[in-house]
């Protein structure tokens, strides 16, 4: 149900069995009930800045999650703490769902016609009202050359026009504000038009079962006239955020703070999606510590952690004590995996050989890592690169090892096969947040026992995907060998699009593309195409599963581990409701005790 604060799934037997043999002990601080109270300040605490703030190209469950507050797309999931109720599509600025029957989609599925929810006004001096337009250049910055956004491929193999607008973006000067806006101003996707102030229609080149799904991502939110005069996600572009959601950014310190306060104009009455109860909501930031977090959490001088998960170390404690503000949620994901960059020139161009990354994925020891994450309850082995829970998975262990501790022993031999009997040396950079730093020093000892010698880098979340991972000159020059990014779908339920395109499509691969490792496969890309033209999801997902098993032979990563997320809030924090997309609560719907 909606408003549990822990929620025990198939999944997770291990913890319900931990909870009936719970021993006496002190009773925890208990949760605020009855009914929503206004006012207070929301205190969140936690490591590293968001990589991407603007919505065009953000691209983590961070991120998504502040952008929530003061970004609407046309569509959106409801937070709750059943994940199967957070699955289905919901109307957020669009008036309804389209559907052949109230004619939103047409008869061949290639136009899709969408009314805007009427009384939604972005919070300018004076207010206006968001229009179609604004959801047409939202659409049209997702190709800018600053910051282009890493979902970019999906509206590319969908929107009519939409490869041949990005291809002349492209070319546009990334640094001025002007040249960028002019670009957009002057140059159409031939698939997309805003009909009036209220109505889009889309003109897909095939049909595509999941459209709908791609209009709720936050790459898509409406973006008013005034970004133009700024360059994408620029320093510039962060201080003058505009928000018609029902919060809005006042204070911005990068890598420092945030502070978000009413949006006056936000109408409850438009939004079907969120709530707004706190004053509020103030994440300071630069708190490297999980433990310090979580003391500053239990002590109530704090409510919610930002980027951190619950330490390990604490989680058996807070199991026994049946703590009503400690949950494990469901976010069936593949965090973390290991990518291999195949376009790195150390060691003769090794990583780029698929004898090399197969005898790689003999090195890990996920037992070990499956206790740095906090034990079965929170995470089990995986092997396929889609996770249980998302379409096209199917359980496979394409390279076992007895009881997955690794084998080192045959990673070794099998290097030598490949003709690296000395080992490897790897460069490899790590999240500084939550565990990251903890996994990655237990996979570089793996790796030591295979032979193979690792340069471990801190690397803030910050830069790490945006700077670094998804950098092709920082590849091209051997920056980094090997990295653990984590990858949470983009959305649950017909979703074989959201894990396979944006991870491993080559034709993507590019600056801010999310296939880190440069893979590219004709096979693969194929396989792809064959899902998006699918008639139904069904027969989509066996092109995904072939997809997933064709990447596997080809060793491009190692999965690790499908993680469920352990979260806690403060003894004053209500309406905590969950949204797996975010890996976190619902900032929206959360309300204080006491104000």
């Amino acid at each position: 149900m909606a408003g549990e604060t822990f929620r025990v799934t198939a999944g997770l037997a291990g913890l319900a069995l931990g909870l009936t043999a719970c021993g006496a002990g002190k009773q925890p601080a208990g949760v605020p009930t009855g009914p929503p109270r206004e006012g207070g300040t929301l205190r969140i605490i936690g490591s590293s800045d968001v990589e991407h703030l603007d919505t065009a190209s953000a691209n983590s469950v961070g991120a998504y999650g502040l952008t929530r507050t003061f970004a609407r797309p046309l569509f959106g999931t409801k937070a709750s703490n059943d994940f199967d109720e957070t699955v289905p599509l919901q109307p957020d600025m669009a008036a309804e769902i389209p559907t052949r029957e109230n004619g939103g989609v047409s008869e061949d599925g290639r136009t899709y016609t969408v009314r805007l929810r009427e009384g939604v006004r972005w919070n300018t001096r004076p207010p206006r009202p968001v229009t179609a337009g604004d959801f047409v250049r939202g659409f049209k910055r997702l190709c800018n050359p600053a910051a282009p956004s890493s979902g970019k491929g999906y509206y590319i193999s969908t929107i009519k026009g939409m490869d041949d607008y990005c291809d002349g973006f492209g070319e546009v000067d990334a640094k001025s504000a002007e040249a960028i806006a002019a670009y957009q101003n002057d140059h159409d996707i031939e698939g997309l038009t805003a009909e009036d102030d209220h109505t889009l229609v889309f003109r897909l080149d095939r049909p595509a079962s999941d459209f709908l799904n791609l209009l709720a991502l936050q790459f898509t939110a409406a973006a008013p006239q005034e970004y133009d005069r700024y360059v994408p996600d620029s320093a510039e572009f962060r201080r003058n955020t505009v928000s018609d959601g029902p919060y809005q950014i006042t204070e911005y310190r990068p890598s420092g703070s945030y502070v978000l306060s009413r949006n006056p104009v936000w109408r409850s009455d438009t939004d079907p999606l969120r709530g707004r109860y706190v004053d509020r909501i103030q994440i300071t930031l630069g708190q490297d510590s999980p433990q310090v977090v979580q003391q500053q959490l239990e002590a109530g001088t704090a409510d919610l952690a930002w980027d951190h998960p619950v330490p390990t170390a604490a989680i058996p404690r807070l199991r026994r004590a049946r703590d009503p503000r400690f949950a494990i949620r469901d976010t069936p994901s593949n965090s973390p995996y290991v990518v291999f960059n195949t376009r790195s020139p150390s060691n003769g161009g090794a990583l780029g050989e698929v004898r090399v990354r197969r005898a790689l994925q003999y090195a890990v020891d996920r037992t070990a890592l499956i206790k740095i994450v906090g034990g079965p309850e929170v995470a089990e082995p995986l092997h396929t690169v889609i996770p249980p829970g998302n379409s096209g998975y199917a359980p496979a262990n394409p390279y076992p090892t007895a009881g997955e501790a690794g084998d080192p022993a045959r990673c070794r031999r099998m290097l030598a096969e490949a003709g690296h009997p000395d080992g490897l040396k790897l460069n490899f950079p790590y999240r500084t947040n939550s565990v990251h730093k903890l996994i990655a020093e237990s996979l570089a000892a793996n790796l030591k026992d295979c032979g193979v010698s690792t340069r471990l880098t801190p690397d803030a979340g910050g830069t790490f995907y945006g700077k670094t991972i998804s950098s092709p000159d920082k590849a091209a020059q051997g920056a980094w060998d090997i990295a653990a990014p984590g990858w949470t779908p983009d959305w649950y339920g017909n979703n074989g699009r959201s894990i396979i395109q944006p991870l491993f499509d080559g034709r993507t691969y590019g600056p801010g593309s999310t296939n880190y490792g440069g893979y590219d496969d004709f096979q693969v890309n194929g396989l792809i195409d064959a899902a998006l033209t699918a008639p139904d999801p069904s027969r989509a997902a066996g092109y995904w599963q072939m997809a997933d098993k064709k990447i596997m032979e080809d060793a491009a990563i190692v999965p690790l581990l499908n993680r469920s997320h352990p979260i806690f809030h403060s003894s004053r924090v209500g309406g905590a409701v969950f949204l797996p997309t975010t890996a976190g609560y619902d900032y929206t719907r959360l309300w204080l005790a006491g104000g």
